[in-house]
């Protein structure tokens, strides 16, 4: 499968071209260019080579956790220029290398744009970089973003991720718990936050592999109707609840959200907002209002961040085109023209990175299998793609909400947490 089209398998090629760009010669200016880049981005404990096998950076503030080395003077100014692209281009190439523990090294990259709290001249010149137009999530757009990410087949997927083929954050309300045990966990939290109750209808936007609704379906009595627009995660969500018995009480459709029919005691979308895109926020809430009965409520759980800031170039290029991950005041356009009452907001921030590091082991325990299905390019690219998604829940760059919602007329929602710990269903409080 080396030749797989997917476009993340990218051919490489030499870079080095003419006599100046072949020396092993580092001038001045560009170890000064590259040191104030470094200044700029807040000075990370990290060590830099260049082409010519000696030090040009160093941190001044405390030990290097890492080391990056240029392999060639073209790498180094494709980094200059947009550092939020090449960077990623770069090492998935082999042009960029770290030494050491990679995840450690981004996360100090990533603590110290954290800290660095005064823009400077080169901030606003990474973050127009940054702010490059990916791809839209219009109705034929959002299809070819899901292929290029979710399509890449199943048998990939199932070589890192757990039984149950969750991609989203697992919930470990013990820390020792497995990846199985941690996913099962979440949705029993999710359950628990919906108080769903025997019989009861719900309704899923963006589905995965269907595990939620074979979750709810099996443990909680309830019939689900699951949206989802990957051919092939529908395909294997179906065979899974035939195969399980639980095709009389789950719908896996494959369609977009903004086709949802019918009504509802539930809505729940867990890992889908990433996809949708601002602009359409207050679509996403005109689908759930006319989606819920009047005594409704409701669930999103999603990737954010603290400011509104759009997603690298590199990973909105080759890993999750249309993405990006909103801040918590942007998910209330969601909520607001509807008129929903948000009940609860959880951050689940460090059990996302618990549940990459596990997502990390498992990939590197595969990487030989994944390397009979693509290319050097994709096996580095992914390596670095989980890595880094590990250091910036770490950092606090990314957080993970789940939200609560329910019509403001409802007052039969649990008034304390207490259930979500206990396991016990929610008293319900006097009229």
């Amino acid at each position: 499968m080396k030749s797989h089209k997917h476009p993340l398998v990218t051919p490489t090629r030499s870079v080095d071209g003419g006599s100046w760009a072949g020396s092993r010669h580092v001038s001045p200016v560009e170890t000064w260019l590259f040191n104030r880049l470094m200044d700029l981005m807040g000075d990370p404990a990290v060590s830099v080579h260049f082409w010519d096998g000696r030090e040009h950076y160093r941190c001044p503030h405390s030990q290097p956790v890492g080391l990056m080395r240029f392999m060639d003077r073209t790498t180094f100014w494709r980094l200059l220029a947009n550092p939020t692209l090449h960077f990623g281009d770069s090492f998935s190439a082999g042009r960029i290398q770290v030494e050491g523990d990679l995840v450690g090294f981004i996360e100090a990259v990533y603590d110290a744009k954290v800290r660095r709290t005064r823009p400077g001249a080169l901030q606003a010149l990474i973050k127009r970089g940054l702010m490059r137009p990916g791809r839209s999530n219009s109705l034929s757009d959002s299809r070819d973003n899901i292929f290029h990410h979710y399509d890449l087949g199943n048998d990939f997927y199932r070589l890192w991720l757990d039984d149950e083929m969750a991609y989203t954050c697992a919930y470990f309300a013990d820390p020792r718990m497995t990846l199985e045990q941690a996913q099962a966990a979440k949705l029993d939290h999710i359950a628990r936050k919906l108080q769903l109750r025997p019989g009861e209808q719900v309704v899923e936007a963006g589905c995965g592999w269907g595990g939620l609704a074979r979750h709810f379906a099996r443990h909680y009595g309830v019939h689900v109707r699951a949206y989802n627009i990957s051919p092939s995660q529908i395909a294997y969500a179906r065979e899974r609840a035939q195969a399980e018995g639980l095709d009389d009480r789950i719908q896996y459709i494959q369609d977009d959200y903004r086709n949802i029919r019918g009504k509802y005691d539930v809505f729940v979308s867990v890992g889908m907002l990433e996809h949708v895109g601002v602009r359409d926020y207050k679509t996403l809430g005109r689908v759930i209002d006319r989606s819920l009965k009047d005594d409704g409520r409701g669930l999103i759980h999603s990737i954010g961040q603290n400011r509104p800031e759009p997603l690298s170039a590199w990973t909105v290029k080759r890993i999750f085109p249309g993405a990006y991950t909103p801040t918590l005041r942007q998910m209330m356009d969601i909520f607001e023209n509807p008129g929903f009452s948000v009940v609860d907001v959880e951050n689940l921030r460090l059990h996302y990175a618990k549940t990459l590091e596990h997502w990390l082991a498992r990939y590197e325990r595969h990487e030989g299998e994944v390397r009979k299905m693509f290319d050097d390019f994709f096996v580095r690219a992914w390596r670095l793609y989980l890595s880094a998604s590990i250091a910036n829940f770490r950092a606090g760059s990314f957080q993970l909400y789940q939200v609560v919602f329910t019509r403001p007329s409802k007052h039969d929602m649990a008034w304390t947490r207490a259930h979500l710990y206990q396991g016990q269903p929610p008293p319900q409080p006097r009229a």
